[in-house]
């Protein structure tokens, strides 16, 4: 799989780490992973309060998922992001920097109100090409 950062000057160029879009030139499986929380395997949530600590959580639990499914974390080409609190956008990106080789996936994040759990800081779905 080729994956290859589109990049224009007529659009603004991103704040964060993620790309204004992605081509992938596939031969594989799309792999459509749900929102993964900071919850650890055994039910426990990580870093209650810490948005690294959760971010870290939700990128380790998307690794596991993509791994499960025969790909890696740079078959990531998308991510959905939702977050409580937006100022921790610098934070979140720190701690994506670390999973997420550049290209960086396309990214969108959004501010939420509620979480299934009142302990969630960010919630994160992604999509894989696994070839």
């Amino acid at each position: 799989m080729t994956r290859r950062q589109i990049q224009t000057d007529k659009i603004r160029q991103p704040s964060g780490h993620f790309s204004q879009a992605i081509s992938i030139d596939a031969k594989g499986k799309l792999v459509f992973i749900s929102g993964m929380t900071s919850r650890r395997a055994d039910g426990t949530i990580a870093g209650i309060g810490d948005i690294e600590a959760q971010t870290r959580q939700v990128c380790e639990n998307l690794k596991a998922a993509v791994e499960a499914a025969g790909g890696t974390m740079d078959d990531i080409c998308r991510v959905d992001v939702y977050v409580r609190n937006m100022e921790h956008f610098d934070k979140i990106h720190q701690v994506r920097r670390e999973y997420f080789k550049s290209p960086a996936p396309a990214s969108t994040m959004v501010e939420v109100s509620k979480f299934t759990s009142p302990d969630y800081l960010i919630e994160i779905s992604a999509i894989a090409v696994v070839g």
